[in-house]
């Protein structure tokens, strides 16, 4: 089984890439979704980690 290609956007990243990557069927989540805005850069890797991105 393949396996899924995961990404987390910082709140630099447009929205628009990320709508663009879902519709292309990749798990993205960004900053603004998660509440991270202005969140350490420690903070956002740690998080991408946990959710295996």
């Amino acid at each position: 089984m393949p396996e899924t290609i995961r990404f987390h956007l910082d709140e630099n990243i447009s929205l628009a890439v990320a709508n663009g990557l879902r519709r292309r069927r990749i798990d993205v989540t960004t900053t603004p979704d998660e509440g991270l805005i202005t969140v350490a850069d420690e903070v956002q890797l740690a998080f991408a980690r946990s959710q295996g991105c």
